[in-house]
């Protein structure tokens, strides 16, 4: 699947992304933050993934309604007079589509200051794409937000 990835997104930067193109990346990035966080919807407040020699992964639930989700996910990292998050990531959890889009997205390593100044479908492609790696990145780490540890398992059988 890996590879199958890599393909698809040479292709996205050889010919340009289309409409189309972003909705099916949003959708990915549902399914990379559902295995993040896949009690989402029972979440309030701020959370705190640790992972060994890994920095903290912080993720703040901002607002919850029936078919949407606010969050912010970032590293804080400590500097003198507070903390740095990079990077700082906005997104809109859309639960009834299955879709993530970012609102907003601060770090260093991409430019990304004109999320809708022409080519405005470009640089929503550039946010949404390097959320897309960076939550890859952050499940393959092992990071993981849960209330109920308990509640992950399926039982194997309906016996009482």
């Amino acid at each position: 699947m890996q590879a199958d990835h890599g393909a698809r997104i040479q292709k996205w930067l050889n010919r340009g992304p289309t409409v189309g193109d972003l909705l099916a990346l949003c959708e990915e990035n549902y399914q990379y933050l559902h295995s993040l966080v896949p009690q989402l919807k029972r979440l309030q407040g701020e959370h705190c993934s640790s992972r060994p020699d890994n920095q903290d992964l912080h993720l703040s639930i901002i607002e919850q309604t029936p078919y949407t989700t606010l969050i912010r996910l970032t590293y804080r990292f400590p500097q003198t007079g507070g903390g740095m998050a990079e990077p700082d990531a906005l997104l809109r959890v859309y639960h009834d589509a299955r879709q993530v889009e970012v609102e907003g997205l601060r770090q260093q390593a991409l430019p990304t200051h004109r999320l809708y100044e022409p080519p405005g479908l470009l640089n929503k492609w550039r946010l949404n794409l390097f959320v897309s790696r960076w939550l890859i990145f952050c499940v393959r780490q092992g990071y993981l937000f849960v209330d109920d540890v308990r509640a992950l398992r399926q039982p194997v059988c309906d016996l009482p």
